[in-house]
């Protein structure tokens, strides 16, 4: 390795840069304009001129190889900030060239490309050079030490504009990737269309009451275990948030006046279950302890990328038992499981109650995997509310990605994914901007970033194959509330799902009601007296289309009050006469804000599918692209795409030369995992 050997400096004075130019204060030696520039490797000089930089010499050091000193040089104050910049590598011996802390070149003669790697210990940044309108970067001030495999030279944009990974919306899923990332030392991006974070668990806040725009049942905010992703994720990035233990997980108010209080303690909702069903009380324990089988297997184990053969294998020769025991419930449903058990026809009802709050769809279509991690961790961690609301995750988790270096950009409208050669190499928003990095990652929908922004792309094998497998799930009417407190009844709970008279009628738009009130565990998100009611029901965005501005209104309106009607009979009599804020949002509504197709909230299966078999990883068909959020494995809920972005990240960290990586058990790896997918 070099010597690296300080050079005598004169006095910093900075009234030498022009205010209206990039100029760069990291260097102090001044050269005069007029002066030619020499820099010597080996014995001959390499001379640039005809163009005026200031030249700040800093630092050099002795090649151990050549006779002659190398001297690290910045240029700064004479290039326009729309001016863009290529690599120029200059090299001698075992130099290596950085731009912008990116390796961009090395070698043991004075060259002109980076496609030769190496590492250096040292004191190295970024200038810039206009030489006969031909933009260059030579190398001079910052500390870094880095080795990598594979050529990084810059695509188009500059230093300023290319990363390490691009994130493509501020979900949750893809919020835990960036930050993943962030921590292992990769350079991030996020672009987000909206002007906050957190998409569907973002926020909005209208006359002193504060809405969570999606669910308010947090999963994964424990302090135990290791499936508690959100807090490790916000932990990972040095945040915490204060939460508030919510000793019921739902109320259930179903037909036949069945009505069912999940409580946080297992044995007392296991108690109350057989009360309701005592004929069934075997049956009820043998379902509810092979979820347990699979909780406690996720539980036990490292959560990481199932793409990754080092990872998995290791996990694998490490527990054998739990890997094998997922393993065994991945192609199941958790219909078929409670039918082997259960054979009275209103439990078997209840459970697909149950699984429709965490899929969506019934039993029969819910995978078991699924199932059994939500089911279980409602107990073992149990839901916690986050005090200031839900849309403070996204916002300590964004806060967090930038404390680490990183980027988020809001207003910036992803409009293409831009592909060079097969490989995805950087995005386009609708301002026309352009940003580059060795990835991407896609927290839109797989509709979404397959069919609008890969243009003129063909549709991959894979993305044929999961889309003849699975359909866009409907999107939500959402109806967000202010109340006078005296509304509510003394202990009201804090989620309910309501479905009246008719079992038929789960799965029907408008038909099941979830209703959070989150103003029961925090009285913050209000004003004094006041409580907010979160109401939200199944709907397709077909039903609210051809429709003119005046009928749009008066729609919403009529299928509001039908909704609030219901809730007034069967929960909260006088409900109407108390609201002080109403604001209803449709399928279209949803599309508008959060960008995704039809509103859609994630895939649901076209038929009966084999547990997760189907559902796509986090890699795709197109080098460099990476896909994170609900339409990836395990699939809809907080804490599924917050997996999805753990998973996300540890298998981008590889691919960037951040964790460790096989190329051949890649392959190997990611060929069976396709076989495995053709399956479903």
């Amino acid at each position: 390795m070099a010597e690296l050997r300080s050079i005598s400096t004169t006095p910093f004075n900075s009234s030498y840069f022009p205010s209206h130019h990039h100029c760069s204060p990291k260097l102090s030696t001044l050269r005069p304009r007029n002066q030619k520039l020499k820099l010597y490797v080996s014995d001959k000089p390499l001379v640039f001129s005809n163009y005026n930089p200031l030249c700040y010499l800093k630092s050099g050091f002795v090649n151990p190889k050549c006779s002659s000193h190398f001297y690290g040089v910045e240029f700064g104050g004479i290039r326009p900030r729309s001016q863009k910049c290529e690599s120029f590598a200059i090299g001698c011996s075992k130099f290596s060239v950085f731009s912008n802390n990116k390796l961009t070149g090395t070698g043991s003669r004075c060259h002109r490309s980076s496609n030769e790697l190496g590492a250096i210990r040292g004191i190295v940044s970024v200038g810039s050079l206009d030489r006969n309108n031909k933009k260059s970067r030579v190398i001079s001030n910052s500390s870094s030490v880095l080795n990598l495999d594979k050529d990084v030279k810059k695509k188009k944009g500059g230093g300023d504009n290319y990363y390490d990974a691009i994130v493509i919306g501020s979900g949750i899923g893809g919020l835990v990737a960036a930050t993943q990332l962030a921590v292992k030392g990769a350079r991030v991006l996020v672009l987000e269309k909206y002007v906050i974070p957190g998409g569907s668990s973002g926020y909005y806040q209208r006359n002193g009451y504060t809405f969570d725009v999606g669910s308010s049942v947090m999963f994964g905010f424990s302090e135990k275990g290791n499936l508690n992703l959100i807090t490790q994720a916000l932990a990972a990035v040095g945040c915490e948030m204060p939460v508030i233990p919510d000793p019921t997980t739902v109320h259930f108010h179903l037909p036949n006046n069945l009505s069912v209080l999940v409580h946080k303690e297992y044995s007392e909702f296991i108690a109350e279950l057989t009360t309701k069903f005592p004929h069934e009380k075997e049956g009820i324990l043998q379902f509810y302890g092979e979820c347990w089988k699979i909780f406690n297997a996720l539980n036990s184990l490292e959560l990481k990328s199932l793409e990754e053969p080092i990872y998995l294998f290791g996990q694998f020769f490490q527990k054998p038992i739990e890997c094998l025991t997922l393993a065994y419930y991945l192609p199941q449903n958790a219909g078929d499981i409670a039918r082997k058990y259960i054979k009275d026809p209103e439990l078997l009802s209840f459970i697909d109650a149950e699984c429709f709050i965490v899929s969506t769809v019934n039993a029969l279509q819910t995978p078991m995997i699924n199932a059994g991690m939500v089911l279980c961790d409602r107990h073992y961690g149990g839901i916690n509310y986050p005090i200031g609301g839900v849309g403070g995750i996204a916002k300590s988790l964004a806060k967090g990605l930038i404390d680490q270096g990183s980027e988020i950009l809001y207003k910036a409208n992803v409009t293409e994914i831009m592909i060079d050669q097969g490989q995805a190499v950087g995005v386009r928003i609708s301002d026309k901007r352009e940003f580059f990095a060795k990835t991407v990652i896609s927290n839109a929908t797989r509709w979404d970033t397959f069919g609008k922004l890969l243009k003129g792309k063909d549709l991959p094998k894979e993305e044929e194959n999961f889309q003849k497998a699975y359909v866009k799930a409907p999107s939500f009417l959402s109806i967000h509330m202010g109340v006078k407190a005296e509304v509510l009844p003394p202990d009201t709970d804090c989620h309910h799902f309501v479905l009246e008279n008719d079992w038929t009628r789960l799965e029907k738009p408008y038909g099941s009601i979830f209703l959070s009130i989150p103003t029961v565990l925090d009285s913050s998100l209000a004003p004094e007296g006041r409580h907010i009611l979160h109401i939200f029901t199944t709907s397709s965005i077909e039903d609210w289309e051809a429709l003119s501005p005046k009928e749009y209104v008066e729609k919403k309106e009529r299928v509001a009050n039908e909704i609030i009607s219901r809730l007034e009979k069967k929960l909260f009599p006088g409900l109407r006469s108390s609201i002080d804020f109403i604001e209803v949002g449709t399928p279209k509504t949803h599309r508008r804000y959060l960008a995704r197709d039809k509103g859609t909230y994630g895939p649901m299966p076209r038929g009966t599918p084999k547990g997760l078999l189907g559902m796509p990883f986090n890699t795709t068909a197109i080098d460099g692209l990476y896909c994170v959020g609900d339409s990836c494995f395990p699939g809809q809920g907080v804490i599924a795409v917050a997996f999805s972005g753990v998973m996300c990240a540890h298998r981008v960290a590889a691919d960037i030369g951040l964790e460790k990586k096989s190329p051949l058990l890649d392959a190997a790896l990611l060929q069976t995992l396709s076989w495995l997918r053709s399956l479903a």
